[in-house]
């Protein structure tokens, strides 16, 4: 494995190298650098680990497709591919059909044992990321997709800008909006407690960490279920 994980090569020596075709393991570092991020990003998205793991695999497979015709814009490729995996789960059904039978080219992920606890956590993690994509949902698409990048993927407002191709303001004054838009439904949902309506099971965010799934559960990712409002 160390091979895949050329530490002292930048994103972007890895990204040139990969389009040249200079180092057969360049992609490989990239995809073992980013994959843990670009998979939970997706599992936020959509609630459900079967899917982001399929979705994250189109999301470097549209890299790799796309390897020769896109120049970073700084030195780290994750912005530009939390902005792919944007696109990848709005079109998920089109995605997935388009590019299923060409999933086998990918570096192979790390396959690790399914145990029953890890099922268990894996269903718990679902129904707890509904729950959140219950509230998540009701935004616009403009505010899940800044919400999702700035406060689940942790990315600045640079790198958001980067992702979304919209200015740094934009980012910033779509933010804002998201996290007001939040709070007036947080108070409905109260109000609605209060008067004997349906309350939420749980807060957003309220989840504890769990390991992710089948595909990537070697791995774990902070924040897996996300806080909407840090």
């Amino acid at each position: 494995m160390d091979q895949l994980r050329p530490t002292g090569d930048s994103d972007g020596e890895l990204w040139r190298k990969a389009a040249k075709g200079d180092d057969p393991s360049a992609f490989g570092g990239l995809f073992e650098r980013h994959i843990d991020a670009v998979y939970n990003h997706c599992f936020r998205r959509t609630g459900s680990w079967e899917a982001a793991e399929d979705l994250a695999s189109v999301v470097f497979l549209e890299a790799w497709r796309r390897r020769h015709d896109v120049s970073l814009s700084g030195e780290s490729i994750l912005p530009w591919l939390l902005a792919v995996a944007n696109n990848v789960v709005r079109n998920r059904d089109r995605s997935l059909r388009r590019h299923r039978r060409l999933l086998a080219k990918l570096p192979p992920a790390v396959v690790a044992p399914d145990p029953a606890d890890d099922a268990v956590s894996r269903v718990d993690d679902e129904r707890a990321m509904q729950r959140v994509l219950e509230v998540f949902t009701r935004l616009l698409p403009d505010e899940q997709d800044v919400l999702a990048l700035c406060v689940w993927a942790g990315l600045s407002y640079t790198d958001a800008a980067v992702a979304l191709g919209i200015p740094v303001g934009t980012v910033r004054s779509r933010l804002s909006r998201a996290r007001e838009h939040l709070r007036r439904l947080a108070g409905l949902e109260a109000g609605a407690g209060r008067t004997g309506g349906p309350a939420p099971t749980s807060s957003p965010g309220s989840t504890q960490e769990r390991a992710p799934g089948r595909a990537f559960s070697a791995r774990r990712s902070n924040n897996v279920n996300g806080e909407l409002l840090p």
